[in-house]
């Protein structure tokens, strides 16, 4: 039990960094902005009572310094800089280099945490703070570290100030006598300026405010008293502590009753008219509207006050539980094999040919599919918890450049698959790695292009037909064609005589040790990664091309699909083979007519598609399929980001539910296959990569112009 919450708490803790790395790197942007210097703030001082409550002990001494540095940074005294930054970037790797190493702390660890905990009081010293004793850390509601004894008990009381209009001629503050009452506990403020003049008769030395104040507190009453200590005597304030049950739901009748704005009979008579209480009081001049707006602010005081005692996830109506990945990962195996079987299923009742068997079938398949979709929206994530990660890469690999690089991310909230999701992690690390060490030039050579010393890396997704569509792009120098080239030649990948296209020497840099760079750094220039990525992307089931302009800088397009689980297929044939085409990228089914465009090649025919010449690939010749051809063809058109192209096979069979099963190594590098699943027969069918093709299909149009 006890290893199953120190994981919680690991869990929690880790996605407590994530969102602090996200914050400094906001603060580092906006270093006055309030909100986020209190997250940050609270971001650590969760940490240390959480680690202090679970026996990280180490993780809590360090978080607690790192913590008293930033409530000095919360309170005004010390700023926000660049060095700050990145003390707390490095606090925040250490804290998460403890957490992995759990219990076992090491001498350097330990010395790491001496080094850190130096600079933050050099800093803070440096820079007009306090020392950490002198500057004790707020208490703020969190996970705190066991308490030494027991709280007392909260009371709540009623406040009511009213304040003479000759006060600030006293040199009296009132404003600030009620903050320091808020200060005391959990306090609501009424604040109410009725006697307040015409801006033309306002008299600025004069107070016309009075406050009521609904006060929950561990302070005595005469704590509260000693705040007005020294108040004029023409001002007065009352305190009255509330018998009301704070834990029960009072109505504004009772609240008023209580406070003695107006008797329980004068209550009962009004209450025969059918209208809201306050109103009726109002208009019969049994209480004024500044009594009533207090009694709202009194109950309102009351429900939070009750939301605060509820145990934890009981006061909201939404709850959410934690699910490991790998329970997810099961349930739709699970269902995979659901759907396996419900396709059996139907293929018995059809071979039956069985009324019942066949409403049967119906039913089950109905509720597989919908256990599909709720399993498969379960895995989805949004992919900015993916995008933002990159913004410490960006930062740091800019600073150690010498390049100024801003991130720009668009379509964070764009949905995938969370297996496709945590594989897209290394390839697009090392895509914008490249855009800002290859891509974006340095500040001198930007302003010598007529371009802001400020570089931008974007990172980008969007939906389309049924997949992801991810873009790196930079506004950098663009890829050096002739470089890549020549280089191709000196590796004997190309020959001089090959005429290719831009997008073909551009794919070249994917080959396996290719690099143009002039020297070797610790970030690139050995040739390895490019041919990984494309790997990577691949083996998702993905497509990547490359665009780029001189000096406009280069735009690498990842396609993924949505989920590598269960989709909706096509059911095709040709021959005696099954293939399956993914439903999302269909555009629609229909009889081949051929437009009568000649062709040079009998593998890429063209169709007539409502009067539009639609350019299409044969599957039967692609395929080399030796069984005999049949009369009629049947035509399956793909949306693609190239435009409408055409897919040919003999037959269309009707959609089925398709569980992907991977392919063997043997059949990994084919060309037009990406996947295969299992038929309701016990058969395989193939699943074609349609984008592959459309590719092959795009490609042999451009090479004819």
């Amino acid at each position: 039990m006890l290893e199953q919450i120190s994981s919680v708490f690991l869990e929690e803790a880790n996605e407590l960094l994530d969102n602090l790395e996200e914050q400094l790197l906001i603060l580092e942007e906006t270093p006055t902005e309030m909100e986020t210097i209190g997250a940050v703030f609270r971001a650590m001082h969760t940490i240390k009572g959480s680690s202090a409550m679970f026996g990280f002990n180490a993780i809590s001494e360090f978080t607690h310094e790192v913590e008293s540095a930033m409530d000095q940074v919360r309170n005004g005294i010390v700023p926000v800089t660049n060095e700050l930054i990145d003390l707390m970037l490095k606090a925040r790797d250490h804290i998460r280099f403890m957490l992995e190493a759990g219990q076992e702390i090491t001498p350097e660890i330990t010395q790491t945490s001496q080094t850190l905990i130096l600079a933050f009081k050099t800093y803070v010293a440096t820079n007009g703070g306090l020392p950490s004793e002198d500057a004790p850390v707020s208490a703020e509601p969190s996970a705190p570290a066991k308490p030494a004894k027991p709280a007392e008990p909260a009371s709540t009381y009623r406040i009511k100030f009213r304040p003479s209009k000759k006060i600030l001629q006293n040199g009296t503050r009132p404003e600030l006598l009620v903050k320091e009452l808020s200060e005391m506990g959990t306090a609501t403020v009424v604040a109410f300026y009725d006697s307040l003049p015409q801006l033309s008769k306002l008299n600025a030395e004069e107070c016309y405010f009075s406050w009521d104040v609904i006060l929950t507190t561990q302070k005595s009453e005469n704590d509260i008293k000693d705040v007005f200590i020294f108040l004029d005597p023409d001002s007065s304030f009352t305190v009255e502590k509330v018998e009301l049950n704070p834990d029960e739901n009072h109505r504004i009748g009772e609240i008023l009753i209580d406070r003695n704005d107006i008797s329980k009979n004068e209550i009962d008579s009004v209450m025969q008219e059918h209208k809201q209480l306050g109103q009726i009081l109002i208009e019969k001049q049994l209480v004024s509207n500044q009594q009533i707006k207090s009694a709202l602010a009194e109950q309102q005081h009351f429900k939070a006050i009750n939301n605060d005692n509820l145990p934890s996830g009981a006061s909201s109506a939404q709850s959410s539980i934690r699910v490991s990945s790998e329970k997810l990962d099961s349930l739709v195996d699970l269902i995979g094999e659901l759907v396996t079987f419900n396709a059996r299923l139907e293929q018995l009742a059809i071979e039956k040919d069985l009324p019942v068997l066949k409403n049967l079938s119906e039913q089950s398949n109905r509720l597989a599919v919908s256990l599909r979709d709720t399993s498969l929206e379960i895995r989805m994530l949004p992919i900015g918890t993916l995008f933002t990660r990159f913004r410490r890469t960006v930062r740091d690999l800019s600073e150690q450049l010498g390049k100024q690089v801003d991130l720009v991310i668009e379509g964070a909230e764009t949905e995938l698959d969370k297996t496709v999701v945590d594989k897209l992690n290394d390839p697009l690390l090392h895509l914008i790695r490249n855009s800002v060490d290859h891509g974006i030039e340095l500040p001198v050579e930007r302003i010598a292009y007529k371009k802001p010393p400020k570089g931008t890396v974007t990172l980008s997704a969007k939906h389309q037909a049924g997949a992801v569509v991810i873009e790196i792009a930079d506004d950098g120098n663009g890829l050096d064609k002739e470089a890549i080239r020549k280089k191709g030649i000196e590796k004997k990948l190309i020959s001089e005589n090959d005429n290719l296209s831009d997008s073909e020497i551009f794919h070249l840099i994917f080959q396996p040790g290719f690099s143009t760079a002039k020297q070797v750094s610790s970030i690139s220039g050995r040739g390895v990664g490019m041919d990984v990525v494309k790997k990577d992307v691949l083996s998702l089931g993905g497509s990547i091309s490359i665009e780029s302009q001189p000096k406009k800088g280069t735009r690498f397009i990842l396609k993924i699909p949505l989920t590598l689980a269960i989709i909706d297929g096509m059911l095709t044939q040709i021959g005696s083979t099954k293939y399956i085409i993914p439903v999302n990228t269909i555009s629609e089914c229909l009889f081949f007519e051929s437009s009568g465009k000649k062709s040079s090649d009998s593998l890429f025919p063209h169709a007539l598609v409502h009067g539009k010449d639609v350019p299409c690939i044969d599957l039967r010749k692609f395929f080399k399929t030796p069984e005999p051809n049949s009369q009629k063809k049947e035509l399956v058109t793909i949306n693609s980001q190239d435009g409408l192209t055409g897919i040919i096979v003999d037959k269309i069979l009707g959609s089925h539910q398709t569980v992907i099963k991977p392919l063997g190594k043997l059949y990994q590098n084919c060309t037009g296959i990406s996947n295969s699943t299992i038929l309701g027969d016990g058969s395989v069918a193939l699943i074609l990569d349609v984008y592959k093709l459309a590719d092959l299909i795009i490609s042999k149009e451009a090479g004819k112009k």
